[in-house]
Parts: C-alpha cells; structure tokens; sequence
C-alpha cells in the first residue's frame, strides 16, 4: 500500500510546500485523484477551496459527489484522497454509501491514497481517536483499517492554556494524553499522536515520519516522542 496520512495544520508556507510536495510524489503518473469531500457540509465549496490553495498539487482533483455511481468511480479511481472536517459525518457517509470495502479493496491493490484530519483519522481500524464532537451517529466506528494502529491528529502535549485579556489561564479540560489513556482502558492498538503538520508516508510495510514529531502511546508503557524522519514501524510492536 502507498499511503500519505496528514495530521492539519498545513498554514504555513513551509507546511504547505512539504504537503504539496509529498502528494506530488504519491500521485506522481497519475492523471485525476478521486477526492472525498464528506467531512464538511458544502462539498463544492471544498473541492474549489482544496484547488484555490494549490493542494491538488496540479493535478485534476474531482469530487465524489459528482458521480451518480460512486462506488463504481472508486473502483475506477487511479487515486483516491480524502478531507479533513468532522469525523463523525465522514464516516457516518462512508458507512451510508457502502464505500468502506470498495476503497479499502483498492488502496490494497495499490491505489494511492491520501488522507488528511478525519481523511487520515478513518484510516485507522476505527475512528475511536478523533477529536471532533459527534454531530451525527455512523452506522459503526469501523472505519477502513489501512493501517493497524490508530492516529490522533492535531496531537499536542501539555495542559490547554487560554487566552484572555488578562494573559493566559490554564483551562483544567483533560489532555490529549488523559484522552488517549482513556483509549487504552478500554482499546489495546497502539496510538501515534501527531502533530500539526506531520505526516506519515506508508510504502508498504514502511511507515516515515516527516514534517513534525510524534508521540507513540502503548497501554502500560510511558509514551515514546519521535522526530522525523524517522522509521515508525520499530515503535509500534
């Protein structure tokens, strides 16, 4: 499998060249990348606003709401990529248009994929480890199961601070760690906790870090910090 798995938070310029860069590489000789807009309401609007900001990286990037057969145009796809937004609406669709085993079937068979946010969230076995609020109810957490850990995206470590007039105030909410513990009381698949504007580029059974650390969580263990570029696949058995 070729996979490009992004956390968010490619604001930068520099985010946004790596980003721009690495789906350049996972789609290179391919002529048109299949594009799930589903985790956020105006389907049009995203795919406009995802080439307006140069993430289609030149190359033809069409909607898969404008297929009257959708599951037909991915078992046709030469690619496939797949937005961030609210996870929950994400695959609360992918559930209601029958596309998990489709997609999964091709990705395994060597179509490139790429998500971001919730794209890369429904990679995972389930779509347990996202952050968004539950604005709708899928027919199930399953989720494709692309790779076999879970990932938190937009990861960080440390107590919320916010932002006032009179400076900064620690908020008391639980941590990402707290959430992800959580995780493990009752789940036993590692977790990678990335953040904003990392990426990991799965060739295989290779998995890189890049563009900015991690933090890999085990049930019972101390956490693990990871800087890229380094090989993750050591620090998930």
């Amino acid at each position: 499998m070729r996979l490009l798995l992004g956390s968010g938070g490619f604001r930068t310029e520099e985010r946004q060249a790596l980003l721009i860069e690495q789906t350049r590489q996972l789609f290179q000789g391919v002529s048109r990348v299949i594009f799930l807009p589903y985790a956020i309401k105006d389907h049009d609007g995203y795919v406009a606003a995802m080439k307006q900001r140069g993430f289609d990286a030149g190359i033809e990037l069409v909607g898969l709401h404008t297929f009257p057969d959708p599951i037909r145009a991915v078992e046709e796809a030469e690619a496939i990529s797949v937005g961030g937004g609210n996870t929950f609406r994400l695959t609360a669709d992918l559930h209601r248009l029958g596309l998990l085993e489709p997609i999964r079937r091709r990705v395994r068979e060597g179509v490139p994929y790429m998500g971001v946010s919730a794209g890369t969230n429904v990679a995972c076995p389930t779509m347990q480890t996202t952050n968004d609020m539950p604005i709708t109810s899928p027919a199930s957490f399953q989720t494709l199961g692309l790779v076999p850990f879970q990932i938190n995206a937009h990861y960080y470590t440390g107590q919320v601070h916010v932002k006032t007039d009179t400076g900064y105030h620690e908020h008391f909410g639980e941590t990402r760690d707290d959430r992800i513990r959580e995780f493990h009381e009752m789940n036993s698949r590692p977790v990678v906790g990335l953040w904003e504007g990392g990426m990991l580029r799965v060739e295989g059974d290779a998995i890189q870090l890049l563009g900015a650390s991690a933090r890999v969580f085990h049930p019972g263990r101390e956490p693990v910090d990871v800087q890229p570029p380094a090989e993750l696949s050591a620090y998930l058995t």
